[in-house]
């Protein structure tokens, strides 16, 4: 069967492509990030065991998700960790990885519009959505909670493209912010690069998931520099890998002009 072609425009690889319809969610002001009410982390366990059981189905008859690299997450058992990755999949970049890391505990750092998500954008914080605060004030709320669960030996996913662009092939660049969480926290980083392969049926293509690391914040620099040397070091990995998908199921277009 021939896959499928679509093109999409964009003028800045800041664009939308998927939005919620509450894009503008607010965090409340009573929004609490750590809770250590029984019943809400009983209820939290509950539907993140759901959570993983729905990651292996979809990832392996739904997306057909194949991953190479797994075992090097041994290298950091029982340590608190950081994933990044490029974000191309709406559903599956919240769900997959869960596959991924499995026995560790998975959060990712959202943006406050998932929570406009009808239904399960309510959720979300109960799955492990580590909500980015609007305020300063608010920051070190989430650094608390992030500082907690490395602690605990768990995973926190980073997409630092920002925006999803379903089944984009190719990387787009992305800002050295988010990789001063490691260098802040003393954390080991990991990379995970999605890339698409064309399958013989289907009009989807396949998906192989790389996954690299450990990298770690080099501690004889300053904090800035650090953290601009972790950001190149994954980014390269990830740009290096990119070059792995073979097919363009969607093709994105910059505009050129008005």
């Amino acid at each position: 069967m021939k896959m499928r072609e679509e093109v999409r425009y964009y003028r800045e690889y800041t664009d939308d492509f998927v939005e919620s319809r509450r894009q503008e969610e607010k965090l409340p002001e009573d929004f609490v990030w750590l809770h250590e009410n029984i019943f809400y982390r009983a209820a939290a366990a509950f539907l993140y065991g759901i959570a993983v059981i729905f990651s292996f189905f979809y990832s392996r008859f739904c997306l057909h998700i194949r991953v190479v690299g797994r075992e090097k997450f041994k290298t950091c058992r029982g340590q608190g960790i950081f994933l990044y990755g490029n974000h191309t999949q709406p559903v599956g970049d919240a769900f997959a990885p869960a596959m991924y890391i499995f026995p560790k505990r998975l959060y990712t750092v959202a943006d406050a519009a998932n929570l406009g998500i009808p239904v399960l954008g309510k959720l979300l914080p109960m799955l492990g959505a580590l909500t980015v605060p609007q305020s300063l004030s608010r920051m070190k709320l989430f650094l608390n909670a992030m500082k907690y669960h490395l602690e605990h030996g768990r995973c926190i996913i980073v997409y630092p493209e920002a925006h999803v662009w379903p089944y984009c092939n190719f990387i787009r660049p992305f800002p050295e912010t988010s990789f001063r969480y490691p260098v802040q926290f003393g954390a080991p980083a990991y990379c995970m690069t999605t890339t698409y392969q064309k399958r013989q049926r289907g009009q989807r293509p396949g998906i192989t998931t790389y996954i690299d690391g450990p990298f770690y914040p080099d501690q004889g620099v300053g904090k800035k520099e650090a953290q601009r040397k972790l950001h190149d070091e994954i980014y390269q990995c990830i740009l290096e890998r990119s070059k792995e998908s073979n097919c363009e199921y969607i093709r994105y277009v910059r505009k050129t002009g008005e």
